[in-house]
Parts: structure tokens; sequence; C-alpha cells
């Protein structure tokens, strides 16, 4: 039975919760609950956070917003993708992309490359060496014995040039100076990240150079589509229109052949559960601590949807387009959930999230049996990616 003073103290936070709302342990547990179920509130990133200056230059968080009320977070620090809220089967903005809160917390060490353009050659190239017209080239080695994403200073770390076209479209330049990160030629580089009205996310990549250069672009996003900060992926449902991976050695780099699916873990030309097969007794995902692999798309133009996951929890359903021949899917094996500096307070755990990088093949530059990543003067790069976002 509550005593008098507590039936005042009752009155007295009922009244004010029908002006201004209570606070106290009901605000603590809504901060605490699922990041699967985030609302319009909860959702905003601090601009603030992401204000400050790096390598000389300013960087800030731009919003992009489309009429559906989806928004995504992009920082010119990396052209990072730091949010993607797109409605669930509730219609409960839900935000699907691994990232940090504060510019501070992407630049700390060993940071796994959240949502960043990665460049000037994404994935590994073996022993950070390649050879073009007839002239050795050294990069930086950065993991293990090879080159990683562009090296130490990759565009990841790179603060570009930043202008809002609208609310929906924001334009990133940024040049790579020749020599950087042991690459030959000035590479001038666009990226055009669009939010279009039918929930996707368009990225547009262009590129030219001063002098003969290897070019490999690509965006480094880690989807969970049960929410950000959710504790697995093992059952969102994947399909990828591959016919055949490129099979890789213990360091990851591909072996230069191609290995069909069929009757393998890699086979996901029907759609299956991330997890179904991802601990079998296999080599190839041995080497790779389960997938971490290219898939040799059979079909890459922005007509043709090269893959889909699905979330069964949130109904939540990704499309990907794009114009790319390769497709690395990567299962977060190196995630740990260590650290709880995630967005809110998450800690991202252990296959916590997907990528499904769009690429020319990795190590390309040293097999010439694969598409070529030569770019010269006078020609442009340009290769389009999209994710679309539905729910069923």
């Amino acid at each position: 039975m509550k005593t008098p003073e507590k039936k005042i103290l009752s009155l007295i936070c009922l009244a004010l919760s029908l002006t201004v709302g209570c606070s106290g342990p009901a605000h603590d547990n809504a901060a605490a609950s699922d990041s699967s179920a985030v609302t319009k509130d909860s959702s905003i990133i601090s601009e603030k956070n992401f204000e400050g200056t790096v390598n000389d230059k300013a960087v800030k968080l731009f919003i992009l917003k489309n009429s559906k009320g989806s928004q995504v977070a992009i920082t010119n620090y990396g052209g990072r993708i730091v949010s993607l809220l797109v409605p669930d089967k509730k219609g409960t903005l839900t935000d699907v992309v691994l990232g940090y809160d504060s510019l501070k917390t992407y630049q700390k060490p060993k940071e796994p490359y959240f949502g960043a353009i990665i460049g000037r050659y994404g994935n590994r190239i073996a022993k950070g060496k390649f050879t073009l017209d007839g002239k050795s080239y050294r990069l930086d080695i950065n993991d293990g014995v090879n080159t990683l994403h562009g090296g130490f200073k990759g565009f990841y770390s790179q603060v570009f040039d930043a202008t809002l076209v609208n609310g929906q479209t924001l334009n990133l330049n940024y040049i790579s100076k020749d020599g950087e990160g042991g690459y030959p030629g000035a590479l001038t580089v666009k990226v055009v990240y669009t939010l279009t009205d039918d929930n996707a996310l368009k990225i547009d990549y262009t590129a030219t150079t001063d002098k003969t250069t290897i070019v490999n672009l690509t965006n480094h996003a880690y989807f969970n589509l049960n929410g950000a900060g959710s504790s697995t992926i093992t059952h969102n449902i994947l399909k990828i229109d591959a016919d055949a991976i490129t099979p890789v050695d213990t360091t990851l780099i591909p072996t230069g052949q191609l290995q069909p699916v069929k009757g393998t873990p890699f086979d996901f030309t029907t759609a299956k559960a991330i997890g179904l097969n991802i601990n079998d007794k296999n080599d190839q995902l041995k080497n790779g601590k389960g997938y971490d692999h290219n898939f040799v798309l059979n079909k890459h133009d922005t007509s043709k949807v090269v893959a889909t996951v699905s979330s069964p929890q949130t109904g939540i359903v990704m499309d990907v387009y794009t114009q790319e021949p390769g497709l690395q899917f990567y299962s977060g094996n190196f995630l740990t959930g260590k650290t709880s500096d995630g967005k809110g307070g998450k800690a991202y755990a252990y296959r916590s999230a997907f990528c499904l990088e769009t690429q020319h093949f990795p190590d390309a530059p040293n097999h010439p049996a694969f598409a070529s990543t030569v770019l010269k003067p006078g020609e442009t790069y340009h290769t389009t990616t999209t994710y679309k976002f539905s729910t069923k």
C-alpha cells in the first residue's frame, strides 16, 4: 500500500509527464533497449561529435534524408557511412550499419574500416608489390605480408572535400598524390552518395590519373539487418548470384584459380542462412576463419540484383546492384566484442555484421587472367553500386 508521501510523489510525476515527461528509469531502459528497434528520437547521430580537423582539413558529418523518412549519416573523414536508417516491417527506423558515435573513435588503432571508402586498391595485394609497364612498385605492408585496403594511409583515413548538393546527395572529392602508399600517379577521385526515394543508397565512383596506375574502389559498410549492435548475423538469409569464388591461400591472397561453389559451403545460389554452413570442415573456410572471399558474379550491371540479404527478425531486405565483376562476402570473423565503443555503447561481437564489398578481384595486378584494374591517363574509371532496402 502506498504511503501518503508516495501518493503525492506519484501525482507530481504524473503531472510532470503530461508536460515535459518524467525522467529516470524509464528513459534509461529505453536507451538500453536492443538497437534492432531504433526509434526516430534515438537514431540521431550528434553532428558535433564529428567536428574536428584531420590532416589540416575540416571534418564534418552530413545527413541525407529521403521522402520516406530514411536517412544516412556520412562523414568526410574516410567518406564513411556512420549510420543508415531504414524502416523495418513495423515501420520503425532501424540502423543497419555498424559504426561509432564520434570522429575520435574512428581514429583508434586497428579500427576495422567501418563504412569507409576504400582505395586506392580495395582488398589485398600479395606481398605489397606489382609490376606495371615493366616497372616494379612497392606498397605499404599493413596486413601480415600483404597490402590491405590501400595501406597505412588508405582513403579510409583521408579527409575528402565535401559538397552537399541537396538533402539527398553528397559529393566527396579527394586527390591522392603520386606515390601515396607507393601507388604511381596523382589520382583524382570523386564519390557521390545518393539516398533515393525508393530507399536505395547509390554510390558512384569516378577517378582519373596523370600516370598509368591501378585502382579498385569500394565501400566497407558492415551490415546487420537485425539492427546495428544485435548479437549475430548468422540467421540473416543470403543469396549471391555467383557460380564460383576465387579461392585463397592462408594469407587470403587468391590462388589465381576459379573454384565452383556447387556442393560447397560457398553455394549461395539458393538463399540460405549465413550460418548454415559457416562452421563446416572446409579448407577455404579455415583460411578465412569463416567467409572472407571474393565471389565471381554471373552478371554485373546496375539493372541486375547480384545479392540479396534479409532478416527474418525485422523483415528488412537489402538488394545489391553493381557494375563490378566481384563481391567480397565477409562474415565479421575478426570482430571481437571486447570493447563497448560502438554506437550507443554497443559492443560489436564476433560475426555480428557482414560486408558485401563490390570490387574487381583481389590481387588482380598480379593475375593477368583477372579483369584488369589498370587506369591510364585520358581514361575515366567509373562504377556504380547500389544497396536497396525494402521489407517483407
